[in-house]
């Protein structure tokens, strides 16, 4: 990956409607061999996918959650099937196997307090080989980012 990859990279998180030729002409290249820098970038996975950012408090995710979660025993089948089980949950925004106290880092995003409480007690806590749950609640988002520096 060069500095254009990268520039090209830059201006596709800021805004993946951009067409070709915009992104052409921000990164000092012609229309082909842009296009074939991004096809790439694509077949390489360096570019997964794109989505749609939605504003969450506009289709009621008042709530965003953030739960530690510690496992009974660090086995492999155990693992294994947590994450499975997580895959499962919608609310479930983000899920990352992490280090320290805790084995799991758990990003949630709800309607409200009932909505959570309804989450927590039948859904999360049912999912076998959980010893514990700690949850802290957003109150304000001082930075918000998708864009990845490359």
């Amino acid at each position: 990956m060069d500095d254009i990859d990268r520039k090209i990279l830059k201006e596709l998180q800021l805004d993946c409607k951009q067409n070709v030729k915009e992104i052409a002409q921000k990164v000092g290249l012609s229309l082909t061999p842009t296009y074939e820098r991004i096809r790439k970038l694509e077949q390489q996975q360096i570019i997964k996918s794109y989505v749609a950012l939605v504003d969450r408090t506009k289709i009621g995710k008042q709530i965003i959650a953030y739960c530690q979660v510690s496992l009974i025993k660090h086995k492999k089948n155990l693992l294994d099937q947590f994450k499975q089980e997580i895959l499962a949950l919608s609310a479930i925004m983000e899920c990352h196997h992490i280090s320290g106290n805790f084995d799991f880092l758990l990003k949630i995003a709800v309607k409200d307090m009932n909505e959570f409480q309804l989450f927590i007690n039948e859904k999360l806590a049912v999912v076998d080989g959980i010893a514990t749950i700690h949850s802290s609640f957003v109150m304000d988002s001082v930075k918000d980012s998708t864009v990845f520096t490359v």
